[in-house]
């Protein structure tokens, strides 16, 4: 890889809505970005002809190339979350000729950009003392809720994937136990992603509304008809003219304090706790308050371990992207 300037990487991020690709030129082991479009994910078939139309008739050898895939990814399928159509590494690998293909959820994709990002990528919620050996963990409420962690191997940082967010939501109080009840009765099955997610912007919204310890205003039930839920609550909390929109971010970023402390217990995240996804981004003056960090650090016994785990908003919205790009890279070059 010393001439390895002519080599590419191919990588994606795939979502239910769009599919962020780009082709990134190696240099000395890292990539350098050649270029980049966005997609509208159901406007096509299926990811191969996503690619016909970026990679155009006349392109390049391509060294490798890395997908992150919202949704289970085995033995090389995955068929992403919202989405008709699947993804095959073994078909694109055989289409466009690339020697290797692989595929990732997009939580893992999430992880190893991490350790690709700058400083300035980061929001600190909370400091904390790092251990630099220690394990990590992401969580990353978006459309729902993805988590996955990363373990110390001696050298580098290596990433798990899972489905910690279809995990049960678990209510620390007799307000959270009134929203499981009220869940409860919807879904049966009641995960956290019903309650830390987009989704669970508006689950938490229609049960202050529908359990009287709320009231709406004509103005947000308008504005929610032709918005996403989830915008407008934020807009309406942010401008102090909704408190019932207020009431649901408060309790909506407590819930997500406990959860995220959920996922750093399990995974004894020493080396940092890492917010992705782009609610947190939004939320991030809220995230940054008191309230996160006691829902957070609110753990009885281990109270003095949670108030060391660094806790951090990811804002770089490409972290999915160069993870996907860097692993393709790493499983091409045995690193």
């Amino acid at each position: 890889m010393s001439a390895a300037s002519h080599h590419l990487i191919l990588a994606g991020d795939i979502g239910g809505t769009k599919s962020h690709i780009a082709l990134f030129a190696v240099v000395a082991r890292r990539l350098s970005l050649l270029r980049e479009q966005r997609f509208p994910s159901s406007g096509f078939p299926g990811l191969n002809a996503i690619l016909r139309e970026f990679l155009g008739k006349n392109y390049p050898p391509v060294l490798a190339a890395g997908f992150g895939i919202p949704g289970v990814v085995s033995e090389g399928r995955a068929t992403p979350t919202n989405l008709t159509w699947g993804v095959d590494a073994a078909e694109i690998a055989a289409e466009f000729q690339i020697p290797r293909v692989l595929l990732l959820n997009d939580l893992a994709a999430n992880a190893h950009g991490i350790a690709h990002l700058a400083a300035g990528d980061f929001a600190v919620v909370q400091s904390g003392v790092a251990s630099p050996a220690g394990n990590r963990c992401v969580v990353s409420p978006g459309t729902g809720l993805g988590e996955a962690g990363l373990y110390w191997d001696g050298h580098k940082h290596r990433v798990w994937a899972c489905e910690g967010g279809h995990a049960d939501f678990a209510p620390r109080n007799p307000l959270e136990i009134a929203l499981l009840e009220y869940l409860i009765k919807q879904y049966g099955h009641v995960s956290a992603e019903r309650v830390v997610s987009g989704m669970g912007l508006e689950n938490i919204y229609k049960f202050l509304r529908d359990t009287g310890r709320g009231t709406e205003l004509p103005v947000v039930a308008e504005a929610m008809k032709s918005s996403p839920p989830g915008a407008v609550i934020s807009q309406f909390a942010d401008s102090g003219e909704c408190p019932m929109c207020a009431q649901t971010i408060d309790l909506f970023v407590n819930c997500l304090g406990a959860e995220a402390a959920n996922m750093a217990l399990k995974t004894m995240s020493t080396g940092g706790v890492f917010l992705g996804g782009g609610i947190p981004v939004k939320l991030l003056r809220h995230i940054q308050g008191v309230a996160f960090r006691h829902a957070f650090t609110d753990k009885g016994r281990l109270t003095s371990l949670m108030e060391k785990m660094p806790v951090m908003v990811v804002l770089n919205d490409q972290a999915a992207l160069l993870g996907a790009a860097y692993h393709a890279l790493d499983e091409a070059t045995g690193a």
